[in-house]
């Protein structure tokens, strides 16, 4: 009986803050919402084995962590996206892997102000959804998520190369993109 107060008051406690954490990492207001859902439902589950060495706030955000983690994996058995290799017909580089003259990256502002503008992280976002959807959960994983590159490459059975690639592939594209829509304003 108590876990299932303790259920409720988590709901009222942490559903915003749990969904704004989720959201970004998923970048899907449904997922993330299920998401939070699993969480309150697996804490609730396992609420005998809670010892209360960490509170229940940060205990909440360990298993919110592992379902987006979840999510990932199971997203990656769904792709249907071929990791290709490094292609002749990179938009970037020339055959001696040097900068293609037009592609050449620009001189950004440096400024610090940058990452507190909202509009920045709009920008930001808008830029990610048109990466494809194996590069945006990498880059995710990577960036937001803060995970080790083997640990990526175990949860979507990638190789090191494929994710190395993936990676450098989506900060490209990102760059591309900020240049374009922030940088150039």
């Amino acid at each position: 009986m108590s876990a299932q107060l303790d259920a409720t008051k988590w709901v009222n406690d942490y559903s915003d803050m749990l969904y704004r954490y989720a959201l970004p990492r998923v970048n899907d207001s449904e997922i993330a919402k299920d998401l939070v859902q699993d969480t309150f439902l697996a804490a609730w589950r396992n609420y005998d084995n809670f010892k209360g060495e960490i509170s229940e706030k940060n205990w909440l955000y360990a298993i919110l962590k592992n379902k987006i983690i979840d999510h990932f994996r199971k997203a990656s058995t769904r792709l249907t996206d071929s990791l290709p290799g490094m292609a002749d017909d990179d938009p970037y580089f020339d055959e001696a892997a040097h900068w293609k003259q037009s592609m050449h990256p620009k001189e950004w502002d440096d400024s610090d102000s940058l990452v507190t503008k909202k509009e920045f992280y709009e920008v930001l976002s808008n830029c990610k959804n048109k990466l494809k959807q194996i590069q945006d959960t990498v880059f995710t994983m990577k960036y937001l998520e803060g995970l080790d590159s083997e640990e990526i490459c175990k949860v979507l059975n990638l190789t090191s190369s494929n994710y190395w690639v993936l990676i450098h592939r989506a900060k490209l594209q990102l760059r591309a993109c900020l240049e374009k829509n922030w940088f150039t304003k």
